[in-house]
């Protein structure tokens, strides 16, 4: 006799399990296509490719000249034909791509590859409030058309960009991003380089490295800026910028024109509220920009305001030469290598393994805090460290130009108190030498 109930059980149950299963398969990602033509099959320009495509696919962007602003508002691979062959000439449009988390929350993932940016009136490529997204291989040229360089302005700029006086955000701007990869682009003639900051929200974990960021002439190679948060935002205070890494790039002619310029590496929290902290620089080539090879700088830390955190910023294992001095309130006595301005107090800032030439100062300091120094080449022409400030600065086991140690005949000095230098090396410490004895 057949079993009824069996039967029943499997029609009344297991059915519908195997339904909600197959509805619960992910859609397999498309490939989409664009060529100038829009022939076979594929679109004519990137943003009808965008606004057919569905979250995770990928548009194939064919050779040629594309000229639009793309917005993107889903997770989406763009791979152009290599830099020299797809290009993106937004002139007239505020970006080349934005990729708009801010108005999309929750996005997550994507990538932007294989392109030429440029000639956009505010960013090359802006990405708002988005998570892992990689930009990689890029060439983003050209951008920030409407800044005013006398006024020192960019009208029409958005209202959620509040600190963009002098750059229009960039060549590359990441703002409220995290765990994104900036790698091997090649960010020329922009106003400024590469932007990371915080006006829509935290921006952390990111990583920018391999790439070539030269001749942006008004403002840093690469910046790490926390700002005024956005009119838009909940929060009001800022929302921070930190553990961010900044490795082996090269950071070269960068903010030598005025009104503006930049050093290689700037490192901001300005004002009252703002929080720039655990960041890494390291192993970048940082040379010839308008000001030092890397500026860390607070401007404003009244009493009774918000406090300010510009701590436990790691500077290691970079090449620095021939920058310029750094100026207004933060300047250095001449062309220097490194500088520390603050008003803020600053804890745990640690320089190590560094190689400093062709500047007049190695480190110069102006801030109440601390300094942890060692292992770094201070062959400049003057002092391998200057303290302006009152704050503390552990300069053991360096090399300063000569065996002797810092002031002996031919080697860098060291201007100003609260320096210590005992253990000094005989040589550079890439030689492998040990501290020598009698060296202070």
């Amino acid at each position: 006799m057949r079993d009824t109930r069996r039967t029943s059980f499997l029609t009344s149950t297991l059915v519908p399990m195997l339904g909600v299963m197959v509805l619960s398969v992910p859609a397999i990602a498309a490939t989409l296509c664009v060529n100038p033509g829009g022939s076979s099959g594929c679109s004519a320009t990137i943003g009808a490719a965008v606004s057919a495509a569905n979250a995770g696919d990928t548009i194939n962007i064919g050779p040629g000249s594309y000229t639009e602003g793309v917005v993107v508002t889903k997770p989406l691979s763009l791979v152009g034909a290599g830099a020299d062959a797809t290009i993106i000439n937004a002139k007239g449009q505020p970006n080349g791509i934005y990729v708009d988390g801010l108005d999309n929350p929750g996005l997550l993932g994507g990538l932007i590859t294989g392109l030429t940016i440029m000639n956009a009136n505010f960013e090359g490529i802006l990405v708002t409030n988005a998570s892992y997204l990689t930009i990689s291989a890029n060439h983003v040229t050209g951008n920030n058309q409407s800044l005013n360089v006398t006024g020192a302005a960019c009208p029409g700029l958005p209202l959620f960009e509040t600190s963009e006086s002098e750059d229009c955000g960039e060549g590359i701007h990441l703002m409220g991003v995290d765990h994104a990869t900036v790698a091997g682009n090649t960010v020329d003639l922009n106003s400024g380089g590469i932007l990371l900051s915080d006006e829509t929200g935290q921006t952390y974990n990111n990583m920018i490295t391999g790439n070539s960021v030269h001749d942006n002439p008004y403002d840093c190679g690469i910046t790490l800026a926390s700002h005024p948060p956005s009119p838009q935002a909940a929060s009001k205070l800022p929302y921070g910028v930190f553990n961010n890494t900044v490795a082996n790039n090269n950071s070269s002619n960068n903010g030598g024109s005025l009104p503006g310029g930049g050093a290689g590496v700037g490192i901001f929290a300005p004002g009252p509220g703002n929080q720039n902290f655990a960041n890494r620089v390291i192993g970048n080539i940082l040379r010839n920009n308008g000001h030092p090879g890397v500026s860390i700088h607070n401007h404003a830390a009244p009493a009774g305001a918000p406090g300010v955190n510009l701590n436990d910023t790691m500077i290691i294992g970079n090449t620095i030469s021939g920058n310029g001095a750094d100026t207004a309130d933060a300047a250095t006595p001449g062309t220097t290598g490194i500088n520390i301005y603050s008003v803020a107090d600053v804890w745990g800032t640690m320089i190590a393994g560094n190689t400093i030439t062709d500047e007049a100062d190695g480190v110069d300091m102006h801030a109440v805090g601390a300094i942890e120094m060692h292992m770094n080449d201070l062959d400049v022409q003057t002092a391998g460290v200057v303290n302006l400030g009152t704050g503390v600065i552990n300069a053991t086991v360096n090399f300063w130009g000569c065996p002797g140690g810092p002031g002996a005949m031919g080697c860098s000095s060291v201007v100003g108190p609260f320096v210590t230098t005992t253990a000094s090396l005989p040589g550079p410490a890439g030689s492998g030498l040990t501290p020598g004895k009698g060296h202070n």
